[in-house]
C-alpha cells in the first residue's frame, strides 16, 4: 500500500507530518475532527504545500531478495549543499528511519487502553520507569500534557501490533 505524507500545521504554527492512505482519507479525517497536533493537541489543522514524498516499498523487496539492511546507498551522483541527496538516497534514508522507529517501538511495553493511567503512574513514581506505548484519546493526551507528562502520538503504520 502506498501512503501519502502531508505536511500539516496547527493554528499555533506547529508543523508536523501526517501519513494517510490517500488524499481522500486526509479530507475525511479532517472533516471528522480526527486530526490533532502532536505538540499542543489542537484540532485546527491544515495541510501545507509540500514536496512530493518517495514511495519506498521497493526497498523492502530489495531486502527480501538479499540486499543487506545496513548497506549504504550507492551514490548515483555526488551530494553537496546545492543538490542534496539523490532521490534514491532519500528513499533509503526514509526506509532506514522507519525501520529504526519500528525497532524502537518493539522495545516498548504495549499497555493498550491503560496508556494514560500507566503514564501517570510512571510520572508520579508509582510504577517502574520504562518505555511504554498504548492508546489514548485526544482529551487524555491533553490532560497528560497539562500535568507535564510528555507523550507522542505514533502513526498506526509504525506499530506492528496495531496493524494485526
Amino acid at each position: 500500500m502506498s501512503l501519502k505524507v502531508f505536511d500539516l500545521q496547527c493554528e499555533h504554527s506547529h508543523v508536523f507530518e501526517g501519513w494517510f492512505a490517500s488524499a481522500d482519507a486526509y479530507e475525511s479525517q479532517k472533516a471528522q475532527g480526527l486530526l490533532s497536533c502532536p505538540v499542543c493537541n489542537s484540532t485546527s489543522v491544515s495541510r501545507k504545500v509540500s514536496a512530493a514524498r518517495l514511495n519506498v516499498g521497493h526497498l523492502k523487496r530489495e531486502r527480501l531478495e538479499g540486499a543487506p539492511a545496513h548497506a549504504a546507498p550507492a551514490p548515483t551522483h555526488s551530494t553537496n549543499a546545492e543538490t542534496g541527496p539523490s532521490p534514491e538516497q532519500l528513499a533509503r534514508i526514509q526506509a532506514e528511519v522507519i525501520s529504526h522507529l519500528r525497532k524502537a517501538l518493539k522495545e516498548t511495553e504495549n499497555v493498550g487502553k491503560r496508556f494514560a493511567e500507566e503514564s501517570r503512574r510512571i510520572h508520579y513514581g508509582e510504577a517502574e520507569q520504562r518505555p511504554i506505548r498504548g492508546t489514548a484519546t485526544a482529551e487524555e493526551r491533553q490532560e497528560l500534557a497539562d500535568e507535564g507528562i510528555s507523550v507522542l502520538a505514533i502513526p498506526d503504520f509504525l506499530d506492528d501490533d496495531r496493524l494485526q
